[in-house]
């Protein structure tokens, strides 16, 4: 029972970490291009507000999860949980020391001016953006391989206790 709920709890947070990332990538990167450059920096540090916490917590509980998973399991099924693991960890590494430290220059820019070279650090943004994009997406791929795996007979379930039948009864009948 205990690698169902963490199975759950790992497939929604890696669910809407990668989720809420791959909206950010497809539809709000595109849409930071194609506004006006002050209007971008203001958007980009409200939304960094509320984004921060939230999205950091759901990679911290992927990890978690994951991890979590990986303990408690063995062979292939241990290998692939510990791979969305370290893909969950890259997201959060990627963003801590990536993405965060540019968030904290662009809400500075948003109330004074964005620097000369700001394209540039903006573009930076947008790759880091990208690669916990995929991390995450990756991760989340992972623990649905590994729960699918799980259902069909080969994996989680092969962990439990075989079923007791009586005396002389065949066991598959």
């Amino acid at each position: 029972m205990p690698i169902r709920i963490l199975t759950a709890v790992a497939l929604l947070s890696a669910g809407l970490l990668s989720g809420a990332f791959g909206y950010g990538a497809v539809n709000l990167a595109p849409t930071f291009d194609a506004v006006p450059l002050e209007t971008r920096l203001s958007f980009h540090a409200e939304l960094m507000k509320m984004n921060s916490p939230v999205m950091q917590s759901a990679m911290a509980l992927t990890a978690l999860s994951a991890l979590a998973l990986a303990l408690l399991h063995r062979g292939r099924e241990r290998l692939v949980a510990a791979g969305a693991t370290l893909l969950a960890l890259a997201s959060f590494l990627i963003t801590r020391l990536g993405n965060v430290p540019i968030n904290a220059d662009i809400k500075k820019w948003a109330v004074s001016s964005a620097p000369a070279d700001h394209a540039e650090i903006l573009r930076r943004w947008d790759l880091y953006n990208n690669l916990r994009t995929l991390t995450a997406v990756a991760a989340f791929a992972l623990l649905i391989f590994l729960a699918l795996r799980g259902r069909s007979g080969g994996g989680a379930d092969a962990a439990a206790p075989p079923e007791r039948v009586a005396p002389g009864v065949p066991a598959h009948s």
